[in-house]
């Protein structure tokens, strides 16, 4: 719809790996309070237990204190200190396949040994193209409450994980388990099959078609489908109100003249704000509201107002009925369709007459061997399914019922569907963790070192995360408010800090500072559907349109992030972070400086160059692409006088800098239009003061060029950027391509490098894949910007902080050690 302002489109693709490594933290007044199930002072023959807490700055919780259901990374942080994984990785990310006995693995010429709860044993059947993970237990590990952590506690959370009902940000339903969606939805193979058919056979004819005797639904199913159609559509209107009066309540005023008391009295008022603010209406200078799509007219006086079933009337008839059309643009949340197929299949399904009344009692892939030993068979291999297998084990006494676990009998702690008693528990986590949660009180998370954690009862007894703002943070370490926290690491933070050590510098006697590399890189996107010759985004002449660009904005890059970065930031060559085991290093073969090679296969700059020399080469090797494309130049002029069929002398790009040019990436595209208007073509530069504006576009295909991040994982996967089906609005696509990349090699080589984990094919591979990417021109990487974590120099010993932290291995790895001074 117009206006569709507030239509939000994540940009970054985070794997929630809970490794113990900390992204964020907190501040608040210091203080000596000790926990209320503090214990009797010890005997004076043993040395005084330091009662001191470990106060960490964090910014706001959402209280979601759940290994379940945390979906903020503070909140996880949280969750993390009470929890221990199955998975266990290295400072590189690296997985330890042996962590009961524990491997030694150098980092940084320092031999390091990592244990963990489990051993992993990972193998492929070629022949049934299947991969069998096996988690081995130690026998030693118990909860925070001294019971024993068995595989029943493993099957427990792997149950929760795929149950329908579970609505958290886990996503181990997605990989292929043998017989999980038979679960889910309650359905064998065929049926599920038959049902999701059925599916598409209903949608395609119409909620007036009459069925007959040759079709493959019935009245009563179809009936059943549109009742589910507007229950679905319904709540997905009511999560976009939902989403706009609470992410967006800041705009309410400016879009209807209610303020944010008016929204919290009226149900009215809350319907107002989400129909303006998503484009479907707006509020007149009579002070009435009017539908774009209908022209429906409310005064909104007295009961005056649009109701939610309006909205949901509204959005009906912009979309003709047709749910799936509304949810590939609306759907704020997960994708409404895709919500009703899946609700069609489970409630329609398990009635077919061919299933009985037994139904499916457990998911086949999944098998306790022993009180040890848990096995999950996932159909075909792919590299990235162990890190959703490596779940947090939570302990079933706890958060589930032991009444209703009996694994031989296919119970398994809960009733199937029911999370109740589970998200009951959301606020109070309990686990095998380093430290038990105590309470969230007065904005300060409460934790008491755990007795019983298998790597020994943490040194410091007492730990507290207490809520603080970005600019109170390096103060407040400085001040003794708290001990470590997280800042945000610009120019100005670091003489802040600087500021407060004796030395000058950012470690010192008051503030000592560990940096690390961002997990993600800084990009500028071009969109391949909207910067083309003649339509085909493919064909050599299009990619020559945009390496004539790619090559100016990758020179351009070096003085714009310096500038706004200095040391906090590197240019890195490809589109991949230097975090990754798998980015391209300066000594490798075949590695090359970004759009660095002229057309001609040369290469474009020499080691003499100057920073004038290498603008005027870079501008020349532009042109000789350009003209390649099909661009009119006049020699004569130096210009650029006519653009090819499909292509443009005037191009947009998008800098999302606050209105104001606050972007690392804003003088780089300055540079690019003052370059450009001096050889004939118009590059405009987009600052939007609201960065829904880049969104709005990215969502509706029409960006040309824009400036945005992209956060990475662990797992190097290239599957949902870059990946043909994924290219935004694309039917069951992750809408992540928006580079509109479609290349039939490159989808290979994407799965190919899933069927392994071996690391060097794998990275062998996707180097390949870098170079098709960099071929076709569509992301020029810019920058790898640093993450800082402060400590209190005089407050934390810092000998034994964990040493050498990483981007995957934080200060919170070794907690067991930590010592106050």
């Amino acid at each position: 719809m117009k206006n569709k302002t507030f239509k939000v489109l994540a940009l970054v693709l985070v794997l929630i790996m809970l490794l113990g490594v900390f992204a964020s933290c907190t501040k608040d007044t210091k203080t000596t309070e000790v926990n209320e199930t503090e214990t009797a002072a010890p005997d004076v023959t043993e040395e005084p237990e330091n009662t001191t807490p470990l106060v960490v700055g964090y910014l706001e919780f959402s209280e979601k204190f759940s290994p379940f259901f945390s979906d903020s990374g503070y909140d996880a942080d949280v969750v993390a200190m009470t929890q221990l994984a199955l998975l266990t990785t290295d400072r590189t990310g690296a997985i330890v396949y042996n962590a009961i006995d524990g491997e030694t693995i150098p980092y940084n010429g320092v031999d390091y040994l990592y244990t963990g709860i489990a051993d992993l044993d990972v193998n492929y059947d070629e022949a049934k193209d299947q991969t069998v993970y096996t988690w081995t237990l130690r026998d030693d590990v118990k909860f925070s409450d001294g019971e024993m952590m068995t595989a029943d506690d493993v099957i427990f959370s792997y149950y929760v994980y795929s149950d329908p009902a579970y609505a958290g940000s886990s996503t181990l339903y997605s990989v292929p388990i043998v017989g999980m969606s038979n679960y889910r939805t309650q359905t064998s193979d065929d049926v599920f099959a038959k049902y999701d058919a059925m599916f598409d056979d209903i949608y395609a004819a119409g909620i007036d078609y009459v069925p007959t005797e040759a079709d493959s639904f019935t009245q009563d199913q179809k009936d059943a489908f549109f009742a589910l159609q507007e229950e679905v559509w319904k709540k997905d209107v009511a999560d976009i109100v939902n989403v706009c009066i609470t992410d967006y309540l800041g705009y309410v005023e400016a879009y209807t003249g209610f303020t944010e008391e008016d929204v919290a009295a009226s149900d009215g008022v809350k319907v107002v704000a989400g129909m303006a603010l998503w484009g479907f209406g707006e509020v007149g200078e009579d002070g009435t509201f009017t539908s774009y799509v209908t022209g429906t007219n409310w005064t909104l006086e007295g009961d005056d107002f649009p109701t939610l079933d309006d909205y949901y009337n509204e959005t009906y008839v912009a979309y003709e009925g047709d749910v799936v059309a509304y949810a590939g643009v609306e759907s704020p949340g997960e994708n409404a369709a895709d919500v009703l197929r899946d609700k069609f299949i489970r409630q329609e399904g398990p009635k077919d007459p061919s299933l009985g009344e037994d139904g499916i009692p457990n998911i086949a892939g999944i098998k306790k061997v022993s009180d040890t030993v848990v096995e999950v068979t996932v159909n075909g291999f792919d590299a990235s399914a162990v890190y959703k297998l490596g779940i947090q084990v939570s302990p079933l006494h706890y958060y589930g019922d032991t009444a209703k676990y009996d694994y031989e009998n296919n119970m398994f702690g809960f009733d199937f569907g029911d999370m109740s008693g589970i998200q009951a528990k959301t606020t109070m986590p309990m686990g095998a963790g380093p430290y038990k949660f105590i309470k969230f009180e007065n904005k300060v998370v409460y934790f008491e070192a755990n007795e019983y954690y298998f790597k020994g009862e943490p040194k410091t007894k007492y730990m507290q995360f207490k809520v603080t703002s970005d600019a109170d943070k390096i103060p407040g370490v400085a001040s003794g408010t708290f001990d470590i926290t997280d800042p945000s690491f610009g120019t100005d933070e670091v003489a802040e800090i600087a500021s407060y050590n004796s030395n000058g510098e950012i470690t010192g006697d008051v503030i000592t500072t560990s940096t690390v590399d961002n997990l993600g890189y800084g990009y500028i996107g071009i969109n391949a559907a909207t910067v083309n010759v003649g339509g085909d985004p493919s064909s050599e002449a299009s990619k020559n349109l945009r390496k004539a660009l790619a090559t100016l904005i990758a020179q351009y890059r070096y003085l714009s992030i310096d500038s706004y970065y200095g040391e906090r930031a590197s240019i890195i060559n490809y589109p991949i972070s230097n975090t990754s085991w798998a980015a391209p290093q300066v000594s490798d073969e075949g590695y090359k400086v970004a759009f660095s090679t002229a057309l001609d296969g040369s290469d474009i700059y020499t080691s003499d160059m100057d920073n004038d020399a290498k603008y005027a080469a870079a501008m020349a090797a532009a042109l000789d692409y350009f003209v390649a494309a099909g661009y009119t130049y006049d020699e004569a002029t130096g210009m650029l006088t006519a653009a090819p069929e499909g292509a443009k002398l005037e191009y947009e790009i998008i800098i999302p800098g606050d209105g104001a040019g606050d972007h690392p990436s804003f003088a780089l595209a300055t540079t690019l239009k003052e370059e450009l208007a001096k050889v004939g073509m118009t590059i405009i530069i987009n600052d939007p003061a609201d960065t829904n504006v880049l969104w709005d576009k990215l969502d509706a295909n029409t960006q040309e060029m824009w400036a945005a991040a992209w956060g990475a994982t662990i797992d190097p996967d290239m599957y949902q950027i870059y990946y043909s089906n994924n290219i935004v609005g694309n039917e069951g696509s992750s809408e992540s391509n928006h580079y509109h990349i479609q290349d039939a090699e490159l989808d290979r080589l994407i799965l190919e490098a899933r069927t392994s984990d071996d690391q060097a094919f794998r990275k062998a591979t996707y180097k390949a894949c870098l170079d098709i990417i960099i071929d076709w021109a569509v992301e020029v990487p810019i920058y790898q910007r640093q993450n800082c974590i402060i400590f209190s120099t005089e407050r934390v010993n810092m000998d034994t902080v964990t040493p050498d932290i990483t981007t995957f291995w934080g200060w919170a790895n070794d907690t067991e050690l930590l010592e106050m001074n």
